[in-house]
Order: structure tokens, then C-alpha cells, then sequence
């Protein structure tokens, strides 16, 4: 894996259960900090409530990067001109996921991913709904089909997670592999 370019990521959160994925996903982007360019973020009004409700807290405001509201279509990454090459929606919304694949461009989350697709860059999406309907699986056809990958919240266990967080941390690892980023974690059989 090659981390000679440094990632300029965006980073969407939805109003899903399973702040813990992004708050998790975010701390490990500044950890890896070296490896990223930019990470741009954006929260949907739901995914702040439901971070505070989930988590305790509003720490999101936090980080050390730049957060765009929803509906800022004068975000860099509402265009591919910006040359932003990888985004992670997490949790995705299954009303997201939809609007995603129906090519549905209503809020600078879903613009952002059009913009991901039609330029051939990497969308990595972290749904944590279950179960799922027949509409579900079409709509992440749909989207596999376009380019983007579906990467369910499902953790693994063979590392044997101690807490909830290495537990959630199972599933922020797969995704910063995806994002394609250097990273220490368990591997299987090393």
C-alpha cells in the first residue's frame, strides 16, 4: 500500500446510530495526521444530536479539522475540481445510502458522494442498519455497481476486543485500509 500522496478525505457523518464509528474514525485521522493532506467534515443536524446522545458528549466540535454545514454547496468537494480522492459516510443512514443511489444530490453529503462517483475516486460507506430490506440491498447493489463500496458496520472479533471501542475499532480499521492509509492494527495470521 502506497501512502507517497497524502489523502485529502472527506468525512460525512449521518443521523444512524453508531456515533462511536465516527468519532473513532476521526481520532484515528489525526493520529495518522502525516499521511492526510485535508479531511474535510460534514455532519448532518441528526448525526450532531445523536452523537451527543450516544457518546455524552459534543467533542466532535473538537477536531482539528474543517467542518462544513449540510447545505454549504460552496464546499470545495461539491466539486471534483478539488481533487478530493476518497470520502467515508459513517454511520450512513439507510435514507443516505438511497439517496446516494439514486443519484439524489439534496445536501452537500449526497452532492459530495455524486461528486466521488462521477469522478471515479473512492466512496466508502459504513451503514450500521439491520436488518436489511430487499430496497437496502438494492440501493448498496447499486451503489457496488457505481464504484463505491459498502463496508457494514460488523465488527470482528478474532482480535478479541477487550471494550466497546476495540470492538468499533475493528470496523474504523477496515475503513482506514480502504481509505488505503498506513496503519498498526491485528492481521490476521502476522
Amino acid at each position: 500500500m502506497s501512502t507517497d500522496v497524502k489523502k485529502k478525505i472527506i468525512v460525512a457523518v449521518c443521523g444512524a446510530s453508531g456515533s462511536i464509528y465516527a468519532k473513532l474514525l476521526l481520532d484515528k485521522l489525526v493520529q495518522l495526521n502525516e499521511q492526510v493532506k485535508d479531511v474535510a467534515v460534514v455532519m448532518s443536524d441528526n448525526a450532531k444530536d445523536i452523537w451527543k446522545f450516544e457518546l455524552d458528549n459534543e467533542t466532535y466540535a473538537n477536531y482539528p479539522f474543517k467542518f462544513y454545514a449540510k447545505n454549504d454547496f460552496m464546499a470545495p468537494f461539491a466539486s471534483g475540481s478539488a481533487r478530493y480522492d476518497t470520502m467515508v459516510i459513517i454511520p450512513c443512514s439507510m435514507g443516505v445510502l438511497g439517496r446516494v443511489a439514486g443519484g439524489i444530490s439534496d445536501d452537500l453529503i449526497t452532492r459530495a458522494a455524486d461528486v466521488i462517483l462521477k469522478e471515479r475516486r473512492r466512496l466508502i460507506l459504513v451503514p450500521r442498519d439491520m436488518p436489511l430490506s430487499l430496497i437496502h440491498i438494492r440501493n448498496m447493489q447499486t451503489i457496488t455497481e457505481a464504484g463505491g463500496i459498502i463496508c457494514p458496520a460488523i465488527p470482528s472479533y478474532y482480535s478479541k476486543p477487550q471494550t466497546i471501542e476495540d470492538l468499533a475499532m475493528t470496523v474504523v480499521n477496515r475503513v482506514v485500509d480502504l481509505i488505503g492509509l498506513e496503519n498498526e492494527t491485528y492481521r490476521w495470521s502476522e
